[in-house]
Parts: structure tokens; C-alpha cells; sequence
């Protein structure tokens, strides 16, 4: 049977991940994580749901902050623990940090607010919501499978002499893929739930991620690539593909080249 795109590289720095003991071991860590973070939302949202804006924010703040330690760290990772360094950071700093964010994104399909109005336009309103969920797994469905496991679980940040070309037209199109799913998934969200706070995160996200892209994950990208990834960046936006690339976006997320 074919291995998962990527994994034996992550294989190769994670130990755990060879023995299916390990594995168990791991996938409770993650679960855990994620569980203890969605606990905690549902616990505020019962006794202070007309906080639950400023609580979204607060974790999705801590969370991107704590992701960005896994980056920003990685010197100091890597004079202590040596070849450990990205086994141990992922740990500390990677699995929490993205626990926190990813259970916020879910968050908004279940946060309580104020509803939006009732009229003609609500089937419109869900339509929509429904073409955003469906576009955004549609995206994250094809990097999952187009990337590899190792470029989703950032083993290029500590090891970017294996990090691997990944030959496809998407990165013609938008530079961030994965972000771009999270973003069409939250907005649709937002608009399933029904609510204003919902829709406040959900248009707040494409925000949120260039803030986290330029103050971190760019910046990290500017400084192994230097002048070739700033021309890049002008040249391709982010998260909404240009209108004269519209074909090659359907393209890929339809046959995922």
C-alpha cells in the first residue's frame, strides 16, 4: 500500500510515529487537545454567551501565538535538543497552538449571538454558506493530498533542505491554499450558523491570516527565499484567485492539477 505523500519524512524525526503504539499515543495527544479547547467553548458559551466574540478572539490570539513560538523558536530549539528539535517544538508549541486555532475556525459553526434578520434573502444566505463550506473542504481536501503531510505539518521550517517541490498550478494562483480553505469554510460557517458574531469572526478571518502570514510565517519564508518570494507575493495574492484565473481554480480544486 502507498504511504501518505509526505509521511516518511515526518516519520524520520518523529519517532512515535513508527510503531502503532506511538501512533495511539499521538493521535490521543491531538484529539485531547482539540477536545479540552472545544470543552472550554462550549462551558463559556453556556454561562457567558454574550462574551463568546471576545472569547473567540482570546483563544484564536493565544493560538496563533503559540504557533508562532514553533517558528520563531526553532534557533533555540535546535541548540538544545539538536535532532529532537522539531519532535519537541511540534509538541510544546505545534499541536497546542493549532488546537486552539482549528477549534476556534470550528467554533463558528456553533457560537451563540445575535441572529441575523429573517427575510427574502435567508435561502441566499444559506446557499452561500453552503458554497463556501463546500468550496473550502473541497480546497483543504486537495492540499491534504496534493502537499503531503510534511509540508502541512511545517517539516520544512526546521529541515528545508528535504523540504519538497510540489508541481502544481494552485501556487500560480493563490500562495496560500490551506489558509484560503479555512477562510471559505469559516465564512460559510458564519453564514450557517445564522448570527452576527459569526459573520463578524467569519469576515474578520482573511484579516486575521495576513496579519499572522506577514508578521511570521512570511517573514520566515522572505528569509530562506529572499528577493525571489517578495516578487512572488506581488505577483500572486493570497487567499482570492484574480478573475483571469478563475478557470485554473476550478481546475484544480475539480482534478487537483
Amino acid at each position: 500500500m502507498k504511504s501518505f505523500s509526505g509521511l516518511e519524512q515526518v516519520k524520520a524525526h518523529v519517532p512515535e510515529m513508527r510503531t502503532p503504539l506511538g501512533h495511539l499515543i499521538i493521535g490521543l495527544y491531538v484529539l485531547g487537545s482539540f477536545a479540552l479547547v472545544t470543552l472550554f467553548f462550549v462551558i463559556l458559551d453556556s454561562r457567558w454567551p454574550q462574551g463568546t466574540l471576545v472569547t473567540q478572539f482570546a483563544v484564536l490570539i493565544v493560538g496563533f501565538y503559540w504557533l508562532a513560538r514553533f517558528i520563531t523558536r526553532r534557533a533555540a530549539f535546535k541548540q538544545k535538543w539538536g535532532e529532537l528539535a522539531y519532535h519537541n517544538a511540534f509538541g510544546i508549541h505545534g499541536v497546542p497552538g493549532l488546537a486552539l486555532i482549528l477549534s476556534a475556525v470550528i467554533h463558528i459553526a456553533y457560537m451563540p449571538g445575535p441572529a441575523l434578520p429573517l427575510g427574502w434573502w435567508s435561502p441566499g444566505v444559506v446557499t452561500l454558506g453552503l458554497f463556501f463550506c463546500v468550496v473550502g473542504f473541497g480546497i483543504w481536501a486537495r492540499a491534504i493530498f496534493t502537499f503531503g503531510f510534511d509540508n502541512l505539518a511545517l517539516l520544512y521550517v526546521y529541515y528545508p533542505a528535504e523540504g519538497r517541490l510540489v508541481d502544481t498550478a494552485i501556487y500560480s494562483i493563490l500562495r496560500h491554499p490551506t489558509y484560503a480553505a479555512a477562510i471559505r469554510f469559516g465564512l460559510g460557517m458564519a453564514l450557517l450558523n445564522g448570527n452576527w458574531f459569526a459573520v463578524a469572526f467569519g469576515l474578520f478571518m482573511p484579516f486575521g491570516m495576513t496579519l499572522w502570514l506577514r508578521l511570521v510565517e512570511e517573514k520566515e519564508l522572505i528569509e530562506r527565499f529572499g528577493a525571489g518570494y517578495l516578487g512572488y507575493r506581488k505577483r500572486v495574492p493570497a487567499f482570492w484567485p484574480r478573475p483571469k484565473d478563475f478557470g485554473k481554480f476550478w481546475r484544480f480544486l475539480i482534478t487537483g492539477k
